[in-house]
């Protein structure tokens, strides 16, 4: 009887003990204000690009096939990179490019007949024509 009456009253003072070390004493939690409205992501405006080439003799060229493998714009603030679909024929499109300023250019094809140049442009509403795209001219610095 008093083997158990003394493990009945080590059991009830490690309870009491392990009791007072509670975490609710030691971790607050943060009370949310009932008023604040959650943060939604803005959704970003994003816009076509349709691309073309500018021969060297100056003349637009949105058709034909080329030595080309592609056309990539860099968010000149950001960095981030948009690859257009397709190589070789024009034209060549990129999807949801958020507004900013780029820098466009040509990436050079597997023959490495053709050089191309780079633009420097706005994407914003401003500059969709009626056709709904951004069409952007890649200048054709040299040729083979």
């Amino acid at each position: 009887m008093k083997k158990s009456f003394f493990t009945v009253s080590a059991v009830a003072g490690l309870l009491a003990v392990a009791t007072s070390f509670s975490s609710r004493d030691v971790i607050e939690t943060p009370v949310k204000n009932s008023l604040e409205v959650p943060h939604k992501e803005s959704k970003t405006q994003t816009f076509k690009i349709r691309y073309g080439l500018l021969s060297k003799s100056g003349t637009k060229l949105l058709s034909g096939t080329y030595d080309l493998g592609g056309f990539v714009a860099e968010n000149t603030t950001s960095g981030e990179l948009y690859f257009s679909e397709g190589y070789r024929s024009l034209p060549q499109y990129s999807e949801e490019i958020p507004e900013g300023v780029y820098a466009f250019s040509g990436i050079q094809g597997q023959g490495g007949w053709v050089g191309y140049g780079t633009v420097i442009a706005t994407v914003s509403e401003a500059n969709v024509d009626a056709e709904g795209y951004i069409t952007v001219y890649i200048p054709i610095m040299w040729e083979e």
